[in-house]
């Protein structure tokens, strides 16, 4: 009911500002846009294939960020609005596929399903406050873009700029609106078979700095709390060059300090993770590599909800996340319009683990393959309309093998 109130309150605001808004930036800045995905996804299990799940799905989303009107003393208010709604055309009805709700055992999935969104925007200088819906993009909290819909969240998110080239950030996240669900829920852990029905947290606290010292170094630190549950310290640094006068290096150091946090909701929580990458572009080419290793007496915590670590140099299905688990990563891209096919581009990702504690078995090894094709049509009528496939062949010692196709194509209509 919290939440419900705070929905209302916030959509009331947003259009009063849109009715009553005298600067013409709060019309003019103003960005709105319709966005299609058609996506099919299909996951076999190489040893239960009863537990196949996978759908068919058509998503639309309208997306309307407003510019900001100026009241006064310096202060500028602006609202956003995030409409999602997606409709099943086909799959199976037994087993969850995370895309679209399933309604319970026997029931199957459901037809279709959406979600409304809306966020209110403050800006003092280069100050911004924004409180209702959240899409992150930190160490500590990501959105996930990865299936239909997306996974967002609900809280308040504090971002300043008025120190040179340092960004300080300080957020509160209060709830969590899944992929496949279609209201915001308490925050709880990863932790099978309590994705979702676990014990919760009160909230999640975020403060994080980023410092860029130079054109090639930055570096940045971020500290989560998620109450009653676990505890996160980050530390990475990353740095840019040239090398000669085509090729490009990337390259970044990841440290996370995972413990558990207050009543220990999950008992207790011990990891510690560290990676290292590199890119190098040259041309139509980039080559990368990353190491990727687990200490401590814990997997690594994340929220439940199946909500990603990109942070992490070595994640995909296989997360690589599991106890004492060392990993590698390789992958190659190729774009293809050295070749004179413009908005073509395949990238291929090879990751393996090694030495991992499992389901209560050590030296557990596993690895992955990514395969992934783009392509956007990069001009005339259809500029814009995308298509990705990608192919997942994934190997375990300690569960079953399985394998992941995925098709999406995506269309954005600009107002």
């Amino acid at each position: 009911m919290r939440r419900q109130t705070l929905w209302i309150a916030i959509c009331v605001a947003a259009a009063t500002l849109g009715t009553t808004a005298t600067n013409a930036e709060f019309i003019d800045d103003s960005q709105v846009q319709l966005k299609f995905k058609n996506f099919y996804l299909d996951r076999q299990y190489a040893d239960v294939p009863q537990n196949n799940w996978g759908s068919w799905s058509q998503g639309i989303t309208l997306d309307a960020k407003s510019g900001y009107q100026d009241i006064g003393a310096g202060i500028q208010l602006g609202a956003d609005l995030l409409i999602q709604h997606a409709f099943r055309l086909n799959g199976r009805d037994n087993n969850p596929d995370w895309v679209i709700p399933h309604q319970g055992p026997g029931k199957g999935q459901k037809d279709n399903f959406g979600k409304v969104g809306a966020t209110l925007k403050a800006k003092v200088s280069q100050t911004e406050l924004k409180v209702g819906e959240l899409l992150p993009v930190s160490p500590v909290l990501v959105f996930d873009p990865s299936r239909q819909l997306l996974t967002t969240y609900s809280g308040a998110w504090l971002e300043s700029k008025e120190i040179k080239d340092t960004k300080l950030t300080l957020a509160y996240i209060d709830g969590i609106n899944n992929r496949y669900d279609n209201q915001f829920r308490d925050l709880t852990k990863f932790a099978p078979p309590a994705y979702d029905n676990g014990a919760a947290s009160d909230g999640m606290l975020i403060a994080g700095v980023d410092h860029q010292f130079n054109k090639q170094m930055g570096a940045s630190y971020w500290y989560a709390d998620v109450t009653d549950i676990y505890q996160q310290h980050y530390v990475g640094v990353n740095y840019k060059t040239t090398l000669g006068e085509k090729a490009k290096l990337e390259s970044h150091i990841r440290y996370f300090d995972n413990s558990d946090s207050g009543n220990k909701l999950y008992g207790a929580i011990d990891n510690q993770a560290l990676s290292a990458g590199a890119k190098v572009n040259y041309g139509a080419h980039t080559v990368g590599l990353g190491y990727q290793q687990m200490f401590g007496d814990s997997a690594f915590p994340t929220l439940g909800g199946w909500v990603p670590q990109p942070y992490l140099v070595n994640w995909g299905v296989a997360t690589f996340t599991a106890i004492d688990e060392k990993s590698v990563g390789l992958s190659y891209g190729y774009d293809f319009s050295e070749l004179g096919v413009k908005g073509l581009n395949a990238t291929a990702f090879y990751m393996m683990g090694f030495d991992a504690e499992a389901n209560g078995k050590k030296n557990q090894d596993s690895d992955e393959l990514n395969l992934i094709v783009n392509y956007t049509v990069p001009e005339g009528q259809l500029k814009g309309l995308g298509l990705q496939m990608m192919y997942i062949d994934a190997d375990f010692d300690y569960k079953s093998d399985l394998k992941e196709y995925r098709v999406a194509t995506t269309y954005t209509y600009k107002f």
